[in-house]
């Protein structure tokens, strides 16, 4: 009888592993794959997953989360390529490379706007209406072109006015520090910072002056978060608790400005200056606020209209409204039937509501 009884529970044990894929993988959490790179406003990303954070909202949802560090555009297109599953960028790329490329793309946080972080820098007292004519470096269709763009609009002047230099990252400061001939410059920071520090040196415009018109953003693709909300709980829990320790005195908070400067290759005093020119949004409920508001669909329409016409849509697409974008309130830019990028706020609501937990 024992004999018999041992046989037949091992039967079971056999059938049930064929129905699951085997025991291990029955009982295997869900993993999910979130890159990141380096930027004053996507560091706390780290330090949520090396101060184990992450791990705690991750394991209170019943997922794991694996962080990959990666250069920011080569980490794009990995979330194109759906080899991640979330990716910070900026509201531009989110537009331009997953949702013009058919990735339906989720806004899961609101993280901060650049307030000061990009800049147009001169010599010889050059202001806005006397870059025309001169020779500019920067990357060529980055959030730098995009600044340059809206500068120069503002101010009653076309692109055609100057001249723009694709220039790599690596090399703008280098370059512009070197050659006390060029003229003008556009970068972000801490490029920004250090092009400063030199003689002679003005930042004639910024991203303070189009105040949430560069948005940092986690981006997660929809099908995703839809089959497994965990990831939306998990993400957002981690990221505010992360927020509550940067924004109190004390401490816990100046270890993690500490820890996230010395990731960044940065001092602390120089991680704090460049958060000083980044508005982020320490709390849920400002994020919110600010996702749901109609001043967002302002500036996502200059993102837009700027993408459309540098061909960041799609090889010959001939109308600005190809992509959809929706709002909190229901309300679609562009094609309703072709909604690619969505600004969602069902999960902030949830932090700023007391609503996850890791109990």
């Amino acid at each position: 009888m024992k004999s018999r009884t041992y046989r037949l529970l091992t039967i079971a044990v056999v059938a049930l592993a064929m129905m699951f894929g085997g025991v291990g993988n029955a009982l295997a959490k869900e993993k999910y794959t979130v890159a990141w790179s380096i930027y004053v406003g996507w560091m706390p990303w780290e330090y949520a997953g090396d101060s184990g954070i992450l791990k705690k909202w991750a394991d209170a949802y019943d997922i794991e989360i694996e962080l990959v560090r990666m250069d920011y555009i080569a980490s794009v297109e990995a979330f194109v390529a759906k080899q991640v599953d979330a990716c910070v960028m900026t509201n531009m790329e989110g537009l331009n490379m997953p949702a013009a490329s058919g990735i339906d793309t989720t806004a899961l946080i609101m993280g901060d706007y650049s307030n000061g972080n990009d800049a147009i820098l001169t010599r010889g007292g050059v202001d806005v209406k006397g870059l025309a004519g001169k020779s500019i470096n920067l990357v060529e269709l980055s959030v730098s072109h995009y600044l340059l763009a809206r500068a120069l609009e503002m101010n009653g002047m076309s692109e055609d006015a100057v001249e723009i230099v694709n220039t790599s990252d690596a090399d703008i400061g280098p370059i512009f520090l070197a050659d006390t001939r060029q003229e003008a410059t556009v970068t972000w920071n801490p490029i920004v910072m250090e092009i400063e520090q030199a003689p002679g040196v003005d930042k004639i415009f910024s991203s303070a002056d189009i105040p949430g018109e560069i948005l940092d953003l986690m981006m997660v693709r929809t099908d995703v978060l839809e089959k497994n909300p965990a990831l939306g709980k998990a993400l957002v829990g981690a990221w505010y608790e992360v927020m509550g320790v940067m924004s109190k005195r004390g401490p816990a908070g100046v270890e993690a400005i500490s820890a996230m400067a010395d990731s960044s290759g940065a001092t602390a005093v120089e991680f704090k200056n460049q958060l000083k020119t980044t508005a982020m949004f320490y709390q849920a409920q400002a994020a919110v606020d600010y996702t749901a508001s109609d001043e967002i669909k302002q500036k996502m329409d200059f993102v837009r209209q700027f993408s459309f016409k540098h061909g960041l849509l799609g090889e010959g697409v001939r109308s600005v409204d190809v992509v959809g974008i929706s709002y909190p309130d229901g309300s679609v830019q562009g094609d309703a039937n072709n909604i690619k990028l969505r600004f969602d706020t069902t999960y902030m609501q949830m932090a700023a509501d007391g609503k996850l937990s890791t109990q």
